[in-house]
């Protein structure tokens, strides 16, 4: 007999935790084993039912999601807990700091706090409870091995495969990021230095609503300044600009943002190809990018487009993804100069910007 993926669910609302619940017993290889109303009643049931995967609601009565996650934390680091939050701007700003304090990913619910419209978020609530779960295996078995791989990377001077072209002078840094991409780029960004001289472009998948949030964490926090994208922003040096949700961000020949709701691209909207591509077409060769973690292959082809102009291409290592999809794409292509893990990857972008 199957194991199956045991997940909790905590939502102040009796339809939402039903209308949840539903969804991922309606799934073969997952059920749930507990609900609760709040924070506390979850902790009071948490060590008889042990599940894999909380999902847990941001704004609840008695104890909300950022204070259970900040106690669930401090009892076992390695829960997996999936936030479940509406695009308000507190559930925004909570949802960024639960993502800091550890929490695996989160849910944007599609039309406020009670809805009927499941289709909506079913695929991905499914998907992120089975990332969530291989997250927490793989680190309960395997983190002294993991360890030593990134340590490995790491000695190597973290190039799996060694930049041997001549390095050009950059005027540009574009990333991309799926699942885990909020905690990898904040690892990096908030580490970049205030005279790096040249404006960074992020595209983040991320629902409309949460990237104005995600942008002022990072800004509050970071050596350079950090805005969500604006439609005809001039491209400023030390400059990081989040993609907003909902709109692929493009670079124009006038070195303006320009943001458009073209249909999405991998079922995603912003893309990371389409600022890679549009970036490329102002660029050329003097243009760094950078894949980190995330499912699918958005930004392969872009990564590809960047290489062929004479740009240098950068993906994180696996060792370090959250899911090891969209770099292993872009590695896949043959046109990735660097592989580096996660912890070294702000230095890296440094060192080649800088010509060090």
């Amino acid at each position: 007999m199957v194991k199956k993926i045991k997940v909790f669910v905590v939502d102040d609302s009796a339809l939402m935790r039903k209308i949840i619940s539903d969804m991922i017993n309606a799934e073969a290889e997952m059920e749930v084993i507990g609900t609760a109303r709040n924070g506390e009643e979850l902790l009071s049931k948490i060590e008889r039912l042990l599940p894999d995967v909380i999902t847990l609601d941001i704004e609840m009565p008695h104890m909300d999601g950022i204070t259970t996650l900040k106690r669930l934390k401090a009892v076992n680091k390695n829960v997996q807990a999936i936030m479940l939050s509406n695009s308000s701007k507190a559930s925004t700003e909570l949802t960024m700091q639960c993502l800091g304090l550890g929490a695996f990913d989160f849910i944007a619910k599609p039309s406020g706090a009670i809805s009927l419209d499941v289709n909506k978020v079913k695929d991905e609530l499914v998907q992120k409870i089975k990332l969530a779960y291989m997250q927490s295996e793989s680190r309960t078995t395997t983190t002294f091995e993991k360890k030593n791989i990134i340590n490995k990377v790491v000695s190597s001077n973290a190039i799996e495969r060694p930049l041997k072209v001549a390095v050009p002078t950059v005027e540009a840094v574009v990333i991309g990021a799926s699942t885990g991409g909020p905690k990898a780029l904040y690892k990096v960004i908030t580490v970049l230095p205030d005279n790096i001289g040249v404006p960074v472009l992020v595209v983040q998948h991320m629902p409309t609503g949460f990237t104005k949030a995600f942008a002022q964490r990072l800004n509050l926090n970071s050596k350079l300044k950090v805005v969500e994208a604006s439609d005809g922003d001039l491209i400023q040096k030390n400059v990081v600009y989040i993609a907003p949700g909902g709109y692929h961000m493009e670079v124009g020949r006038d070195k303006k943002i320009h943001l458009n709701i073209e249909p999405t691209i991998w079922g995603v909207r912003p893309a990371v190809d389409k600022l890679f591509i549009s970036a490329t077409a102002v660029y050329g060769s003097r243009l760094l990018s950078v894949i980190l973690t995330g499912m699918g292959r958005d930004g392969a082809i872009g990564t590809a487009t960047i290489k062929d102009n004479g740009g240098i291409t950068m993906a994180e290592h696996e060792s370090t993804c959250t899911i090891y999809g969209m770099p292993k794409a872009a590695f896949e292509t043959g046109k990735v100069d660097e592989v580096v893990p996660l912890e070294n990857i702000a230095q890296e972008i440094n060192r080649v910007v800088m010509r060090r």
